[in-house]
């Protein structure tokens, strides 16, 4: 049986994008602001999960008897706040993002 013939074009080029690494400039302002905002993401949805289920073991605590709207501080923040927080991170990315595009246009 014959076997296909591979073709040996130009080597693709190497475009030097590292998520750990990235160029100065733009690119590493914009890592910045990434890893500031998952982190912040991060921190609000697993930290406070986290404070939640450390404060339960006890007999209940202060998280699980505050009331807000009616409902349960932990139910109204994991139910409410955290969709809110979403939203306001992704404005706040669009943003930052915004701004910098805007600044490194200038230097062009």
């Amino acid at each position: 049986m014959a076997q296909p013939q591979e073709e040996h074009g130009p080597a693709p080029r190497d475009t030097g994008v590292n998520f750990f690494r990235p160029r100065p400039g733009f690119m590493r302002k914009k890592v910045m602001y990434t890893w500031m905002l998952l982190l912040s993401w991060a921190f609000f949805t697993f930290g406070f999960q986290l404070v939640l289920a450390l404060q339960d073991v006890g007999n209940g605590g202060v998280l699980t008897e505050t009331v807000i709207l009616g409902f349960p501080f932990h139910y109204w923040f994991t139910g409410q706040f955290l969709i809110v927080w979403f939203i306001l991170l992704c404005f706040l990315f669009n943003t930052f993002v915004d701004r910098l595009t805007k600044i490194y246009q200038k230097r062009k």
